[in-house]
Parts: structure tokens; sequence; C-alpha cells
């Protein structure tokens, strides 16, 4: 597989998960069979976020930067928590904030938001972290849990995810550009029972077969990984268990 570019939907991530008690984060790399490789610390101070998403990916596949808000302002990390800047303020109108990977056609990974109307806003990512103007991309998204950073259809072009309340879950099919109220397109089913997990987070392709994998943690602190297919009518793989229990200790997973 050739080169990708940072935020690609088939580059490998890092699994960052945030400790519930301490506000520390660490991050697990995949191990290239899917499974993960032991703990690296990313540092603290992370328990008032109410947000947290990674952005760039160095080449050497760890995580370098991240996004987070607090009182609702959203900040960038870079290099590990060596430099930390103001993006701005009003962040706090969004109830969920992703990383979608290259979801608007540029190079650098982007954002997206979803209001409490249920809007989806696109803010396409930029070198130095900051974000341009943002796009209305998406109306009636409010009841689902969404997911980013990844391309699930097999067409090259990022994806998002969508958990609904009764835990069925759709793909919706990433259409390569920033267009207004039409980022994503057809949907696909990818089953039900998705509401056995109280976490769900993308770590790109796991395994090196060039398709994108799910992770999912369950209310037991069990992590579980989903290898994804490529076929729009299956898209994932019997889970296979890659975490024990101790995932418990984690309240956020990204």
């Amino acid at each position: 597989m050739g080169a990708q570019q940072v935020g690609s939907p088939l580059k490998t991530f890092p699994l960052f998960a945030r400790n519930a008690s301490t506000g520390e984060l660490r991050a697990y790399e995949a191990n290239g069979t899917g499974g993960l490789k032991s703990a690296y610390e990313l540092g603290g101070g992370f328990g008032d976020a109410t947000a947290l998403v990674q952005a760039n990916v160095s080449e050497g596949g760890r995580a370098n930067d991240l996004y987070h808000r607090a009182a609702g302002t959203l900040y960038y990390t870079a290099e590990h928590g060596n430099d930390t800047k103001v993006i701005g303020g009003g962040w706090d109108i969004y109830n969920t904030i992703v990383s979608v990977g290259n979801m608007g056609g540029t190079a650098d990974p982007d954002l997206v938001g979803r209001d409490a109307s249920g809007n989806l806003w696109l803010y396409q990512g930029k070198p130095d972290g900051t974000l341009a103007a943002r796009i209305r991309v998406g109306t009636g998204w409010n009841g689902m849990t969404l997911v980013g950073r990844g391309d699930y259809t097999g067409d090259g072009k990022a994806d998002l995810l969508a958990r609904f309340g009764d835990g069925t879950l759709n793909i919706y099919a990433g259409t390569g550009a920033a267009t207004v109220d039409a980022v994503v397109g057809t949907r696909y089913d990818a089953g039900a029972g998705w509401q056995a997990y109280k976490a769900l987070a993308s770590a790109g392709d796991t395994d090196g077969d060039g398709k994108t994998d799910l992770i999912a943690a369950d209310t037991a602190g069990a992590l579980w990984l989903f290898k994804g297919t490529g076929n729009t009518a299956a898209p994932f793989a019997p889970r296979v268990q890659i975490g024990a229990s101790g995932w418990a200790a984690f309240d956020v997973l990204f």
C-alpha cells in the first residue's frame, strides 16, 4: 500500500484512553495483527475536558497532536503536551465533537461538531492545528453516538458511523467534498446490539489488511476488535477480544 496523507482513512491510529479518576491520558499503538502494544503516557490534566479528539499522526505512527475542550474553549496540544494553544471559544454549543479524518478533501484531518438542533458542522483542519470557517454539512443528527475517522465502505473516502438509541449502527459514506449538507451520502446498515458497548472508537487499519477496523469497550470493561471487511453488506467480521476488564478504568476512548 502506498504512502497516505496525514488523516487519510486507512492510516493506523493509536487508541487514546482517559483514566476516569486521574484525568491522565495514555495511548495504545496497534501491533499490526489486530492487537495493541503496551501503553505510553500522554500526560495528565485532562480531567476537566468535555471533549477529546486526536488530530495529526506522526510518520512513526504515534499521535502527536490532540484537541480538547474545557469550559467552552477548544485547545490544540502538539508534541505530547509540549505546546498548547487556544483555537477559540464558543465550542460549548456542540454536544459532540469528533475527528473525522480527511472528510472535506484537504490534506489535513478535520473536525465535526453537532449542535443542540442536530446540525453537523465541519471544520477543515490546517497544518498548524487551526481550523477553517465552519460549514454546515448535515441536519437531523440528534440522538446518535458519532464515530469518525475511517473508510468503512472501501471507496477511499472517510465515512461517519452513527449508533442510534436502539443499538443499531449505520455507516454514512463520505462524499469526499465539503459540500453544504452533503458531506455524507449513502447509509449502510452495520447491525444491531451495539448498545452493549459504552464506547466505540476507530484506530484505523489495526491489522494491516487495508481495511478500517472498529474498537469497542463493553460495560464490563472488556475491549473488542471488529475487523473491517470493506463490504457494505457485512462491514465487520465477528468480534475478537483484545483487552480484559481493566478497561473499565477509562471513561473516554478516542
